[in-house]
């Protein structure tokens, strides 16, 4: 299995277009044959313990009005796609604490994983900070799961 590495976005990422100072950005690569459509397919559908994260999450901000919405798809979706191309899909959504863009490139044999937030108050301040060891976990947990089925579809049968 490829080694995850903290790198930062290539420069070439539509998501940069967003990017103000004070912004927050990281980036995570693992070397993957996979399109950034199946990459983010695999690593963005949450294990069980990070859905039960994201309930309780839910739970938590609901009365404080950011959004818990849990469709993938249309306005109300709490991840909708933003950008697609042929290498990077970009999804993500603005709240009035902070608005955020999960991007999966595919560049040079690797796959890109990076989040971007842009907090909009001190409420977004505070909940990035709450949230930043869990997010941590969750995006190392996608891109392991991500390096791994890159693995197996180049794997031939003779030395799979």
């Amino acid at each position: 299995m490829s080694k995850i590495e903290m790198r930062p976005l290539p420069r070439a990422s539509a998501l940069w277009q967003s990017v103000q100072p004070e912004d927050f950005i990281d980036g995570y690569a693992v070397q993957s044959s996979l399109s950034a459509r199946d990459a983010a397919d695999i690593g963005l559908s949450m294990p069980k313990w990070a859905g039960t994260l994201l309930a309780l999450r839910n739970r938590i901000v609901r009365p404080l009005g950011l959004k818990t919405d849990v469709s993938n798809t249309g306005e109300g979706a709490i991840f909708p796609i933003t950008h697609e191309d042929a290498q990077e899909l970009i999804l993500g959504t603005d709240d009035s604490h902070l608005n955020f863009r999960i991007c999966v490139r595919r560049e040079d044999g690797r796959i890109h994983m990076a989040t971007w937030v842009h907090r909009n108050n001190w409420i977004g301040r505070v909940y990035l900070m709450v949230v930043m060891p869990f997010h941590i976990l969750i995006v190392r947990d996608a891109m392991r799961r991500i390096a791994r089925a890159g693995t197996r579809t180049t794997a031939s049968p003779s030395n799979g």
